[in-house]
């Protein structure tokens, strides 16, 4: 109920989004103990969605989170059919700590004055953030109201670090309904409570938006999706190695997406995995899915036979719940991490948090993506690259930039390129080993590349490695490669390449490459002990 507030939604919708997704994802999850539901992290996502196109009508609300839920879940099941799981892998964890500290920014700053008894009418963390401010400067703030939330967080937060085990969520939501029940406090102090739920079932319903709708939940719903199977299949692999047991992403996302869609067609909004309530139902003992089968009964009972159970509690203290569980999506020991071991990675995180705390959770989520994407295409785009010689008294071949006191073999280059060839680094591999010949101190007879680390070439780069072969050729000199992959060198024959270069020209080993250019140049190490010494490994 308190992440349906914070999305900006009727308390009751948050058991609808947790009551039809624990059942449909026991039929379709591939997890044992995976709980899905309402979610902190999503909570702030919706209400950028739904809010400015709700204009404050909650019904029309309800529908927009029910269609952005499908058609999240609808994204979902896609991927999973088309095998796309491993786009998430993508998000580096510098992008996940960015975009995941400033949701929950964003969630915190929009509770606040809920927290503190009173509403604002303003979206988005710098809007909410001044409304707030003029808010509590304009003596709004409900002194009840901010004590009972007050009170509540510090129950839960104490209660976590203290004794886990006793859900501290739960005592303050008893302890603060009761006091308000006991002590008519909703009418005496002007509290904002839940009130009666509806009675019964969630019905089924089809959501009604119209077209122009369509494209913004579109944008918001790959957001979620991007978000929610991070999160879940984090979790998800998580406790599969804990339990000994494998989990298909594929699967995951399709259990996922069948979960929204249910959620979106019974009253409910977009879900995710719950990284608390999983934990809880693994200390509690769940092996199987029978325990959010169980769970959604209960929640069947609440409404069916309890529905003004929770009539007295507070707004304050579903505020103190979200809050709670936005400071537990805070990464501040990551980010110290990142910042002392890799300065370009906390810039990168920062950038992300700034990305969805400036311009809003949506884009942000995007900028995140970009940025991940983008982060992924320069380390492969400039690889690390050596040329390699041996050193007096050590096994194997090493960087000679690293290692100025390594022999080279006359007229031999061994170039090694750490990464594989694509488009995008093709020119800068033509470029880097005609610089490594043209800083030979000797002339140049042969280079060999030591393609270990080459795991693909598309054929772009095989097109760069003709223009270099036929080059070298010109100049009198041996294009060759050694440890080659299988899968590589079965792509070079399908573009033809490895008939141009030459069979013979392709070596199991650094050091049978070697061999066959002494024997066919002569030329000799300066240090034959060092010669006869060597392994054919490289570093």
């Amino acid at each position: 109920m308190a992440y349906a507030e914070a999305a900006g939604l009727p308390p009751i919708t948050g058991l609808y989004a947790t009551l039809v997704p624990l059942t449909a994802y026991a039929l379709f999850g591939p997890s044992r103990i995976l709980v899905l539901g309402p979610d902190s992290s999503l909570a702030g996502i919706i209400a950028a969605v739904v809010l400015p196109l709700a204009a404050g009508d909650p019904g029309r609300g309800i529908a927009l989170a029910g269609m952005l839920s499908i058609i999240t879940g609808l994204i979902c099941v896609a991927a999973g059919i088309f095998k796309l799981g491993f786009i998430t892998d993508l998000l580096s964890k510098p992008v996940r700590y960015g975009y995941v500290n400033g949701i929950a920014l964003t969630v915190i700053v929009g509770q606040l004055p809920k927290l503190f008894g009173f509403s604002i009418d303003a979206t988005g963390l710098i809007p909410e953030a001044r409304a707030f401010a003029g808010g509590v400067r304009d003596g709004q703030t409900n002194v009840t109201a901010l004590l009972i939330g007050l009170a509540s967080l510090a129950i839960i937060i104490v209660f976590k670090r203290v004794v886990p085990k006793v859900p501290g969520v739960l005592v303050a939501v008893v302890g603060a309904t009761a006091a308000v029940g006991v002590f008519d406090l909703a009418e005496r102090a002007g509290l904002s409570v839940v009130g009666v739920l509806p009675q019964g079932l969630p019905p089924f319903t089809i959501p009604s938006v119209t077209a122009s709708d369509i494209g913004t939940l579109v944008i918001g719903a790959v957001g979620i999706a991007i978000v929610a199977f991070a999160d879940t299949s984090v979790l998800s692999r998580t406790f599969a190695l804990r339990g000994g047991y494998e989990v298909d992403p594929d699967q995951e996302l399709v259990a996922l997406g069948a979960a929204n869609i249910a959620s979106g067609l019974f009253q409910g909004f977009a879900i995710s995995s719950s990284s608390s309530r999983t934990p809880v139902a693994a200390e509690a003992g769940a092996k199987t899915q029978v325990t959010g089968l169980v769970g959604a009964g209960a929640i069947v009972v609440l409404l069916v036979a309890f529905p003004n159970l929770v009539q007295s509690l507070p707004s304050s203290t579903l505020a103190a719940v979200v809050i709670a569980a936005a400071f537990s999506l805070v990464e501040i020991a990551g980010v110290r991490t990142l910042y002392r071991l890799r300065r370009s990675e906390f810039v990168l995180s920062m950038v992300c948090f700034l990305g969805v705390a400036v311009a809003g959770v949506i884009p942000g989520v995007f900028i995140a993506v970009g940025l991940a994407l983008l982060s992924f295409i320069q380390r492969a785009w400039r690889p690390y690259d050596a040329v390699l010689g041996r050193i007096d008294g050590q096994d194997g071949y090493h960087d000679v930039s690293r290692h100025p006191e390594a022999q080279r073999l006359p007229g031999l280059v061994l170039f090694r390129w750490d990464a594989p060839l694509f488009f995008a680094n093709a020119g800068i591999f033509q470029d880097h080993v005609e610089h490594a010949i043209r800083q030979s101190p000797t002339p140049v007879r042969w280079v060999v590349v030591t393609a270990e680390p080459i795991t693909d070439i598309d054929t772009t780069a095989a097109d760069t490695v003709r223009e270099l072969l036929d080059d070298l050729r010109d100049a009198g000199i041996r294009l060759c490669f050694a440890e080659i992959k299988g899968p590589v060198k079965d792509q070079l024959k399908r573009y033809e390449l490895f008939a141009e270069i030459g069979p013979d020209f392709f070596f199991p080993t650094i050091e049978t490459a070697v061999r066959h250019y002494v024997a066919e140049t002569g030329l000799e190490w300066a240090d034959q002990e060092v010669a006869r010494g060597t392994a054919s490994t490289s570093r």
